[in-house]
């Protein structure tokens, strides 16, 4: 088989392929049998269709176009491996499939044209010595103390409140329904879609959910009905509430405070494996030093790889492109199914091609670290040992006890992961990396709400299921997660 090369741009190769005539004359023969065997034919029975009965009543027509789908497909993948072209994903044909129809003739060569998509090559200059800032991150010792406060919250007794209105810190039950707000006094009010539940537990604590939401509870009464207006920040997650007015009308159905344990070495033994609140206090602040120390190791990894981004030169083919698209989608749907948002709604086909190309850019810069990373340690000979490889396997078999794994897929995955790791490590000790104090590149935008006031916290407003009061469960480890 004759296959003519030619180089194009955006890590694509043209291929010109003649297919000899003793394959094209094959290819027809054999599609024909396969027809004859499965096409059902009033009066014959299958496999015992006359030739030329079948060819009069398929015509030739799709006769040709079955037998050249099967001679450009496995022309390409003959001429692929002939010439040992590193191809990924499908091909694009460029010579008209109508115009093939019009001039096969079996027992005739077949010339057709296409192109694939190859392996980019990939160029990485001045890699060593790189010049980056990062935040280093360093342990607050204020958090050890709100740790252990969340945790006797959690261990908290509830005793019912008489004689007083809500306020912050306690328990609340109330029933909730929303309408937008309406600019006339006169016009109909709409309901907002999923937001009414009954018999919903909230904690009263401040900047939590919707901003005004709890704020509207402090002061009511047990039994006590009222109308609170919020407005949705500009925004919020849900475009059809995203900076609008609404109203929610709130029903206070019981209230409760918490009793709070005594901050003890009994206290420890009940929250933890630790004998004393020393053991426990030490055990947190070690936890969160560990963890201060990963956010500057990843600091110091992002910038590095923001940085590499100026060093690296490749021309990515639209195939790696798309599959990288699809990956960032698919986490992205995980990432909004755990809020509880309806995915199927956001993923649909109105909103897909716009999703698509705005994860564009940071496919690209995904893709380009990637292969820069790789071609990094292929040149400076950078590879894990396979004793840490059969360590970090033992590892992730360990995490996915019970379930069916693919021991090669996993034994690559982990090798290219470990390589990934071992690669940026060389990066960072042959890198110049300045550290600057926590929040001087990464400053929070005015009015950001509080870490309590997350989207899925706001999200339990609208999607609240109706369930009954318990008491609040307590995890039995004294580790922060």
């Amino acid at each position: 088989m004759k296959v003519t090369q030619e180089k194009l741009p955006a890590s694509q190769v043209g291929l010109e392929i003649e297919i000899p005539p003793e394959m094209s004359t094959k290819t027809y023969e054999r599609v024909i049998q396969d027809l004859s065997r499965t096409a059902n034919i009033p009066g014959f029975r299958k496999g015992k269709v006359p030739r030329q009965i079948l060819l009069q009543r398929l015509g030739t027509v799709r006769i040709k176009a079955a037998t050249l789908e099967d001679l450009i497909q496995n022309g390409l993948e003959a001429a692929i491996k002939q010439e040992s072209i590193p191809a990924i994903g499908n091909y694009q044909l460029l010579t008209s499939f109508e115009e093939l129809i019009t001039q096969f003739k079996p027992g005739e060569p077949l010339t057709y044209k296409a192109t694939v998509d190859v392996e980019p090559a990939v160029q990485v200059s001045d890699y060593k010595g790189l010049t980056v800032q990062a935040e280093e991150v360093k342990p607050d010792s204020s958090q050890v103390d709100k740790f252990l406060e969340q945790r006797r919250g959690e261990q908290a007794t509830l005793i019912p409140v008489e004689g007083r209105p809500a306020q912050q810190g306690d328990m609340a039950v109330v029933d909730y329904s929303a309408r937008f707000a309406s600019d006339s006094a006169e016009e109909a009010t709409e309901e907002v879609p999923g937001a009414q539940a009954t018999d919903f537990q909230v904690e009263l604590v401040e900047g939590k959910f919707i901003p005004g939401f709890i704020e509207g509870i402090f002061g009511m009464n047990l039994g006590e009905t009222k109308e609170v207006t919020v407005k949705f920040p500009e925004d919020y997650t849900r475009e059809d509430l995203a900076g609008r007015s609404t109203i929610f009308t709130i029903t206070l159905q019981d209230l409760k405070e918490k009793e709070l344990p005594p901050l003890d070495d009994d206290f420890a033994q009940e929250v933890s494996e630790f004998q004393t609140l020393a053991e426990l206090r030490e055990s947190v602040e070690s936890k969160y030093k560990e963890d201060a120390d990963k956010e500057t190791k990843a600091n110091k990894e992002q910038a590095l790889l923001k940085e590499l981004l100026n060093h690296v030169e490749m021309e990515i083919p639209e195939t790696l492109i798309e599959r990288e698209v699809e990956y960032l989608l698919k986490q992205m749907a995980i990432q909004l199914g755990n809020y509880g948002l309806d995915v199927k709604q956001l993923y649909s086909e109105e909103n897909l091609p716009q999703m698509r190309e705005r994860s564009r850019p940071e496919a690209i810069e995904r893709i380009k670290q990637a292969r820069a990373l790789q071609e990094i340690a292929k040149l400076e000979s950078i590879e894990p040992t396979e004793a840490e490889i059969d360590t970090r396997i033992e590892e992730v078999v360990a995490q996915l006890a019970g379930q069916s794994i693919d021991p090669v897929r996993v034994r690559d995955f982990v090798q290219a992961e470990l390589q990934r790791e071992k690669t940026l490590e060389w990066l960072a000790e042959n890198a110049n990396i300045e550290l600057l104090p926590e929040g001087s590149l990464t400053k929070k935008d005015e009015g950001e709400l509080e870490e309590e006031a997350t989207p899925e916290a706001s999200e339990q407003i609208l999607e609240a299921e109706v369930t009954q009061v318990d008491e609040p469960t307590v995890s039995s480890s004294g580790e922060p997660t």
